[in-house]
């Protein structure tokens, strides 16, 4: 009796230890989509000069596989780049709708834009990271159709995101990018978490409790993941395929990232192995680290605009026009 009271106690403290992440992390998330310090640098008159917009296209049977597409005025080129940014909102939360601003702006741009919603976690969806990142692989060819249909023809595309959509960017980038029916050219994103280390994740305390560890990451990855596998290859295996870092080789797309030095939501300590895999594979990549700021990247303003500016360079560079 007394083992089992210790098991559920244990299986109590796991459910907390979940529920505080994705409280703090949808928290903080809605805090970085409503907090927009470069609101003016990407807003865009709207109009049927600039581009139309679709909403609500079907990609799978679940109520949230829908997104958005915004395609440019000037519908005379024979190709066109997709750019694809995915939402925030701490895999709890968040809706396409709330990225408008930059999907017109990146259509005024004279790119096909897609802002794509995936299943989220909640208390009827047992969502994982995984099965978001597989949602997304799962839209790609829908929009490529649909767009071909509207008579913009798809035949490049950069992936982008923001906290939680910054880390299936990431995964899409990087693991997905070889049977993506568009070549992807290059991923920019903030503030995803790039890795799943208890040692590094020190603001939610799973440093100091394998058990919740194993519980939270159980709940991201969709696999089973007990105390004693932390710190082993099986472990390894288990995060993987909701590891960004993990899938970099030399083979990877070019890459701007940006993280707060005192985030505490996307641990700053995860992002290492992120910048690590990079450079030890020569991926071209710019990073930008925002001395001063935390998830929200609210203390760096100039920065922001230099990360904006930088954008600018990776589409011309990467994504180019015809």
């Amino acid at each position: 009796m007394k083992n089992e009271g210790k098991g559920r106690k244990k299986l109590l403290w796991g459910f907390i230890y979940v529920g505080v992440f994705i409280v703090t992390f949808a928290a903080s998330a809605i805090f970085k989509m409503t907090y927009d310090p470069l609101a003016g640098e990407m807003q865009v008159d709207w109009n049927d000069s600039v581009g139309r917009v679709y909403t609500d296209i079907a990609y799978d049977e679940e109520e949230q596989n829908k997104f958005d597409l915004y395609v440019p005025a000037d519908n005379t080129k024979k190709t066109y780049g997709l750019v694809v940014y995915l939402h925030a909102g701490g895999f709890a939360g968040g809706d396409k709708s709330d990225d408008a601003t930059m999907l017109k702006w990146l259509t005024s741009k004279g790119y096909v834009a897609a802002g794509i919603n995936y299943t989220l976690r909640d208390e009827i969806n047992e969502a994982s990271v995984y099965t978001m990142s597989q949602d997304i692989k799962k839209s790609i060819p829908i929009v490529k159709a649909e767009a071909e249909k509207l008579g913009y023809n798809l035949d490049r595309m950069a992936i982008s995101g923001g906290s939680a959509g910054g880390t299936l960017a990431l995964l899409y980038a990087y693991r997905d990018a070889a049977t993506s029916p568009i070549p992807v050219k290059m991923v920019f994103e903030l503030v995803g978490p790039p890795s799943f280390y208890p040692e590094d994740w020190t603001p939610y305390g799973l440093d100091k409790s394998p058990q919740a560890a194993a519980d939270l990451f159980s709940v991201m990855s969709g696999n089973t993941i007990t105390p004693d596998m932390i710190g082993t290859p099986k472990y390894e295996e288990a995060v993987k395929d909701i590891s960004p870092y993990m899938w970099i080789d030399e083979n990877s797309v070019p890459s701007l990232v940006g993280y707060g030095k005192y985030d505490k939501v996307a641990p700053f300590k995860s992002v290492k192995h992120l910048i690590n895999a990079l450079e030890e594979n020569n991926v071209s990549h710019d990073y930008f680290e925002f001395p001063h700021s935390g998830h929200g990247l609210q203390n760096d303003t100039k920065l922001y605009v230099e990360y904006i500016e930088k954008i600018n360079e990776y589409l011309e560079r990467y994504m180019g026009s015809e």
